[in-house]
C-alpha cells in the first residue's frame, strides 16, 4: 500500500455573471459561486444557475458584492460597517430563499472582486465579512484568499475557511494577486492553466509575475467564467488534475 497521501481539491467557478457559458462549466467544476445580484445577476438568472448546479451534482455557494452593478463589483468602495454587513445578509437572503425553493443547499460564501480583494488585507472588512456570515448562518464556510490575513480574521469568529487559489490570475511575491489593469495579470494560456492548477494542487506553490515561487496553501482552485476561453480552460484544468491522481471533491 502507498504512503503518500491522496491529493484532493475544490474546483470552482464564479457564475451566474452573465459573461460566460455556465452550462459548459458546471459540470466541469465542483463548486460554484452564485452572482446574488449585487454585481451582476437577478432573480431569473439566479434560478437558472442553481437548476443547473442541482443537475450536475455541484456544490452552491454566494457570491455577495459591494454593491456596484456598473462597475462589476470591481471597484473599490468606501463601506464598510452595518452599511457592508447590511448589503451581504441582503444577498445571502435572497440566494438562500431561491435555493430553498429549488431544493438546493448553501455551502459557503465567497466575497466578489473588490470587496474580496480588500478584505484579504484588511482586518475590519474582513471582520464584517464574518459578521455578517455569522449572523446569517455560521456553518457556512467562507472563501478567503490563500495566504491571506482574513483567513484568521474568519477563524477568530468561529467560522470554517476555505483557502483559494487562482490557476488563470497572476501572482505577486508576496503572495497577492496582481491587479487587473497591470501585464501579467490574467494567464491565458490553456495549457499554462493546466499547469499552474496542478502546481498550486500538488506542490502548494505558484510562480509569481517576476518568476518567484510563492507557497499557496489552497483548499480550492478558481476558475473564471469570464476569463476569454473559460470553458476550454475548466476542461484542461480538470483533466489534467484528474490525469495526475488528483481528487476533485466540493467544498461541504
Amino acid at each position: 500500500m502507498s504512503d503518500v497521501a491522496a491529493v484532493t481539491i475544490d474546483l470552482n467557478s464564479d457564475v451566474g455573471e452573465g459573461a460566460g457559458d455556465d452550462g459548459v462549466i458546471i459540470p466541469l467544476v465542483t463548486s460554484v459561486n452564485v452572482a446574488c445580484g449585487f454585481h451582476a445577476g437577478d432573480p431569473d438568472s439566479i434560478r437558472r444557475t442553481l437548476r443547473l448546479a442541482k443537475r450536475h451534482g455541484v456544490a452552491v455557494g454566494a457570491h455577495p458584492s459591494y454593491p456596484d452593478r456598473e462597475g462589476f463589483g470591481r471597484r473599490p468602495m468606501a463601506r464598510g460597517g452595518e452599511a457592508l454587513q447590511g448589503d451581504l445578509l441582503y444577498q445571502l437572503g435572497a440566494l438562500s430563499a431561491l435555493c430553498r425553493a429549488e431544493g438546493v443547499a448553501l455551502t459557503h460564501v465567497k466575497p466578489h472582486g473588490a470587496l474580496y480583494n480588500a478584505a484579504a488585507g484588511d482586518p475590519a472588512l474582513a471582520s464584517d465579512i464574518a459578521r455578517a456570515v455569522l449572523a446569517f448562518d455560521p456553518s457556512l464556510r467562507v472563501v478567503c484568499l490563500a495566504g491571506s490575513a482574513m483567513i484568521e480574521v474568519v477563524r477568530e469568529f468561529g467560522l470554517r475557511c476555505a483557502g483559494e487559489a487562482f490557476a488563470d490570475r497572476g501572482y505577486r511575491p508576496d503572495g497577492s494577486l496582481q491587479p487587473r489593469e497591470l501585464p501579467g495579470a490574467l494567464v491565458e494560456a490553456v495549457g499554462e492553466v493546466a499547469d499552474r492548477a496542478l502546481q498550486m494542487a500538488r506542490d502548494r506553490v505558484v510562480v509569481a509575475v517576476d518568476g518567484a515561487l510563492v507557497g499557496v496553501a489552497a483548499d480550492t482552485l478558481c476558475l473564471h467564467g469570464d476569463t476569454p476561453g473559460a470553458a476550454r480552460m475548466a476542461a484542461a484544468v480538470r483533466s489534467r488534475l484528474l490525469a495526475a491522481g488528483v481528487e476533485l471533491r466540493a467544498l461541504r
